[in-house]
């Protein structure tokens, strides 16, 4: 039996190593084609790694193309899928000069995500750069260590999700003045509530990062093959580098084309066990795939290195003759702004009442630890609760040390569906080292509770 998948980092290496673990090299033939030149690597970490908190890009992978060929995976790098042929059963890419015809039994679809690039950022000029793999931060890296000459002074940042606030925070880390441009009333807007929100734009500025709410991106001014200033409708901002941040879509184009079922998010719809539907032996996983709202119910395309993981698990053990599944997500995510930790779970209020559910919210300030012990720091915990039911819809958090991995009892308590005050009760640990008497996550779920019974 031959699998053959597309896509060599999260989703297809971990449903390649799974279904090798299960079948063994006697009754299973993998091949993976892969774009680039690495596979099972950590985007994440890239902005860390061009900030300077990791020391060397390896770090961040995982697995190597070696190390893959020697567990019986036959890893062919730097070959660009270009057509699924669902007739014949073979995955046309091509490499080199040459097009490479590839039969299968089974196949996964692992091809991630594609940034979004408006079409003023499609320009051939040097100095604008994504941040989508390891070869975006190679690229990057090599910019940033131009010679003294042709070094980069200033850097513009276009969008302030995540990877935006991560690049403006590596960037100034890297000794550059920069600007972070956001269309929204302010950073994070997608992810968290607009007083959170705020207080993750007071931290960017405090870094000596200018950020520009509201901003609208008209193009690009270049010379010399290079990139010179970002235009604006209030003028020109002066650049050396520019980083787009502005999100991702499902690279489905492919599937698309070959007649494979895409939802209304753009990602290919698959059953519980990451099956294409439809499609008895084809499989998808990663960035490329809409999941299930566990909350909502409604698709939502998520893409994120954990889901890719625990997706692409799931396909290689059914097809390794296992069973298991993936029910859907919760929305959890984490990151950081210098000290500033920034998490959230669940609904944001607009998700929640885009969804038509009627709710409460309850906001406190508390501490990591007991306000008499050394290292204490402030935290804000945001709940969201169902105005009728008390069930917990979504949390979010903010604060400085020892805060945001507080989220994780939160999105356990949302996963089972637990309601606010029987989350008064929950048996968490204390310490004063650790947290006060009661844990900031216990005095929102007291708070918010009050705000359910005067409902």
């Amino acid at each position: 039996m031959k699998l053959v998948v597309i896509g060599g980092d999260a989703a297809g290496m971990s449903a390649a190593s799974q279904a090798r673990k299960r079948l063994g090299t006697d009754h299973l033939e993998i091949v993976v084609f892969e774009r680039g030149r690495f596979t099972s690597y950590s985007a994440c970490g890239i902005p860390y790694w061009i900030g300077g908190a990791v020391d060397e890009r390896d770090a961040l992978i995982a697995r190597t193309p070696e190390e893959h060929r020697k567990n019986g995976i036959d890893v062919r790098l730097q070959h660009d899928v270009v057509g699924i042929d669902l007739d014949r059963r073979q995955v046309v890419a091509l490499h080199g000069d040459g097009e490479v015809r590839e039969s299968f039994d089974h196949l996964v679809y692992a091809a991630g995500a594609s940034p979004v690039v408006p079409e003023w950022a499609r320009v051939r000029e040097a100095g604008v750069f994504g941040v989508q793999t390891l070869e975006d931060g190679d690229a990057i890296h090599a910019w940033l260590s131009s010679s003294a000459a042709r070094k980069p002074r200033r850097a513009v940042v276009i969008g302030g999700g995540y990877i935006g606030v991560e690049m403006a925070e590596a960037m100034i880390q890297r000794g550059l003045e920069v600007t972070l441009l956001e269309k929204s009333p302010q950073p994070m807007a997608k992810t968290a509530d607009p007083e959170i929100g705020q207080m993750v734009q007071d931290a960017i500025r405090g870094l000596g990062i200018d950020i520009v709410t509201n901003a609208h991106v008209e193009g690009l001014e270049t010379a010399g093959g290079r990139v010179t200033a970002v235009v604006t409708p209030s003028g020109s901002l002066p650049a050396n580098i520019v980083v787009m941040g502005l999100g991702v879509r499902p690279n489905t184009a492919i599937a698309r084309t070959a007649g494979l079922p895409v939802g209304a998010t753009g990602g290919l719809r698959t059953d519980l066990r990451m099956r294409v539907e439809g499609h008895e032996d084809i499989w998808a996983a990663g960035d490329c795939v809409e999941t299930r709202h566990l909350i909502t119910g409604r698709p939502v395309h998520v893409p994120l290195g954990t889901h890719a993981n625990k997706q692409g698990r799931v396909a290689g053990i059914n097809i390794g003759g296992g069973y298991a599944t993936f029910p859907g997500v919760i929305g959890t995510a984490v990151t950081k702004v210098c000290d500033l930790e920034v998490a959230r779970t669940g609904l944001t209020s607009h998700e929640a009442d885009q969804a038509g559910y009627k709710f409460v919210t309850a906001t406190v300030e508390s501490t990591s630890r007991a306000g008499y012990y050394p290292g204490a720091s402030p935290m804000t915990v945001k709940l969201i609760a169902e105005r009728r039911t008390g069930l917990l819809l979504g949390a979010q958090i903010v604060g400085r040390s020892e805060a945001a991995k507080r989220i994780d009892a939160l999105a356990l308590a949302v996963w089972n569906k637990m309601t606010v005050e029987e989350m008064t009760a929950l048996d968490l640990s204390y310490a004063p080292p650790f947290a006060p008497v009661w844990d900031p996550v216990l005095i929102a779920a007291r708070k918010a509770t009050d705000a359910v019974h005067a409902a």
